[in-house]
């Protein structure tokens, strides 16, 4: 069975993208299950898939990050991998089916693992937003502060890869968030703001190749700050794309757990990989020449 990947919330698992890609997993919160059914939980998965991707986003509770390093404590195995993720609530559930994807090919756990780090890179997050008179997850000017109590006032903001801000209906150039210079799929959710400039405006602009609507993960309100938003998500869709992108790079093994991994980081144990000796740096550096 491939690796399996395991999410804390029902809503960070998209519709998949065609027949082969896998769900993923949903574990009990801690309010609902104790530490013996967790553990139970997850022994299962281990058995039934051999390593478990447990995707853990910068804004989950504490509670539920700590029940997360627990299960893995007290279990004592390598083979669970806590992937912390400082994404936005939907951007986190579209980088979740990219590593399903990534699950039906020929990859390593390690390696599956390692890429979120990379695949990340490639997401474009953000959100229209109808106020951000509260919004701390990106630079807020305090023009933009006194704008947002303006009645039907509409910010296009980035979060990912790099923050923007723009108030919508200006004149002003550079409104539009500055999009993805490679093919990319849109994902979108509403919540309480009544608006279809996403899908008539921003996906045209940014050239996207298909355009889905999904529900609002519950957290997005609370990661925008406002519950008058519409969310949204650009990234790579096709399986063969993210496949030739994490098979590109090169694989190392870390040296303290053994797993493979691509990248500076491995995914299973977080330890950094270590630099090279001398003479074997020295030894590619002429091997690439």
């Amino acid at each position: 069975m491939p690796t399996a990947i395991a999410v804390t919330s029902a809503d960070l698992v998209l519709p998949a993208p065609d027949r082969h890609t896998p769900g993923a997993a949903v574990l009990s919160p801690p309010d609902g299950a104790g530490l013996e059914a967790s553990l139970a939980e997850t022994t299962a998965l281990l058995e039934r898939h051999g390593h478990l991707v447990a995707v853990v986003p910068s804004w989950l509770p504490p509670a539920t990050a700590r029940r997360l390093r627990t299960v893995r404590a007290v279990l004592e195995t390598d083979r669970i991998a806590l992937l912390e993720v400082d994404l936005p609530p939907l951007a986190t559930a579209v980088l979740v089916r990219q590593l399903r994807q990534l699950t039906v090919c020929d990859f390593s756990p390690g390696v599956i693992a390692s890429a979120a780090r990379l695949l990340s890179h490639y997401i474009h997050a953000g959100a229209l937003l109808g106020s951000v008179a509260k919004l701390d997850r990106i630079p807020v000017g305090l023009k933009a502060h006194a704008r947002s109590w303006s009645p039907g006032a509409q910010f296009a903001v980035l979060a990912h890869p790099a923050p923007h801000l723009a108030r919508l209906g200006t004149a002003a150039a550079g409104a539009l968030p500055p999009g993805p210079a490679f093919a990319t799929h849109l994902t979108f959710a509403r919540g309480q703001l009544s608006s279809d400039w996403v899908a008539a405006e921003l996906a045209p602009a940014w050239q996207v190749r298909g355009l889905m609507e999904n529900p609002l993960p519950a957290d997005s309100a609370r990661w925008w700050a406002t519950p008058k938003l519409v969310e949204f998500a650009a990234a790579i869709p096709d399986v063969s794309v993210l496949h030739q992108l994490v098979a590109s790079v090169r694989r190392e093994e870390c040296g303290w757990c053994g797993f493979e991994l691509i990248g500076d980081r491995c995914g299973f144990c977080a330890a950094p990989l270590a630099a090279p000796p001398p003479e074997a740096a020295a030894a590619r550096s002429g091997s690439g020449s």
